[in-house]
This record gives C-alpha cells, sequence and structure tokens, in this order.
C-alpha cells in the first residue's frame, strides 16, 4: 500500500510540472547580416559614397603632386649637366626630399581614409546594434545574432531579421537627415 501511495505522489508531484512546461515562451532567434545592411541601407551607400568621394580627391591631389615632382625630376636633368657639383648635390638632395614627402603624404592620405572608413564602420555597427536590441525587445526575440561575426553557419530565411533592421535603420536615417 505503501508502494501505490509513493508511485501516486511522484506521479502526481511529475505532472504537475509538466503544464509549466509548455506554458514556457518559445525561443525566438533572429540573425543580422551586417554586411548587407552596410551594402543595402541608404546610410550604409552614403558612406561609401563619401568614402569614394573622399578617395578621388586625395587620387587627384597625389596625381598633381606627382606630376609636380615629374617635372622638377625632367627639369633637373636638363639642368644637371650645366650646373656645378655643388648645386647638383644640393637640387638632388632637395628632390628626395619632395619624394619622400609625397610618399609620407601618400601613406597619410591611406590612413585618413582607413580612419574614416572605421569611424563610419563604427558609428553605423552602433545605430544597428541599438535599433537590433529595440526590435528584440518590441518583437520578443529571445537571441538575435550578427552573422558573420557570430559563426553563424546556417540560418534559415525567417530568422534573418535583416530587411526589417534595415527598414528601421533607413527610417531613423531618413529622421536625422
Amino acid at each position: 500500500m505503501k508502494r501505490i501511495i509513493f508511485a501516486t505522489i511522484i506521479s502526481l508531484f511529475a505532472i504537475s510540472f509538466v503544464p509549466m512546461a509548455f506554458c514556457a515562451d518559445p525561443v525566438k532567434i533572429g540573425v543580422i547580416d551586417f554586411e548587407r545592411i552596410m551594402k543595402e541601407s541608404s546610410a550604409g551607400k552614403m558612406n561609401q559614397q563619401a568614402l569614394n568621394s573622399k578617395g578621388t580627391e586625395f587620387k587627384n591631389k597625389l596625381e598633381k603632386e606627382k606630376q609636380a615632382l615629374d617635372e622638377i625630376g625632367q627639369s633637373f636633368e636638363k639642368e644637371a649637366l650645366v650646373l656645378s657639383e655643388e648645386k647638383k648635390r644640393d637640387r638632388e638632395r632637395d628632390f628626395r626630399n619632395q619624394i619622400e614627402d609625397f610618399k609620407i603624404m601618400q601613406q597619410n592620405y591611406a590612413n585618413e581614409l582607413k580612419n574614416l572608413e572605421i569611424k563610419m564602420i563604427n558609428d553605423m555597427q552602433k545605430a544597428v546594434f541599438d535599433i537590433a536590441n529595440e526590435l528584440g525587445k518590441k518583437e520578443k526575440y529571445t537571441l538575435i545574432l550578427e552573422k558573420k561575426n557570430a559563426g553563424v553557419i546556417y540560418a534559415p530565411a525567417p530568422v534573418d531579421i535583416t530587411d526589417s533592421v534595415i527598414n528601421k535603420y533607413n527610417a531613423v536615417t531618413a529622421q536625422g537627415n
């Protein structure tokens, strides 16, 4: 009799937890493709356009500087025959210094362009992640992952919320401008 009562109590105890398992919230996972947001969102396109125009500006400045250096080099070659050794060495040293300055200018422009790109990406990433947090709270996501950095190898289309984030980010960007 004790065994039957004990088994009944254990069974009732186990059955009492079954409804709780069915009441748990379903797991809702979302995936964001940040690279796609950078390519397809209006802010991403504007950032790319700004980078391209800045790169073109730097390229034009470097081309003008290179042309000036080429002209100086050609003029030096022509005058080298009539210059004294001392003046020739001075002009040669000046020309090498100008070439070094040109190389430094190239490096500075490349660094400036890279820093601008990093700043734009960081600003965009912060805004996108804020939107993803807001979207996650609003639509009750359990987890939202960034596709590339989180190591997601497979994600079915229904969990990819990139389009929602792009739409929201475009709306936020349009309000900011």
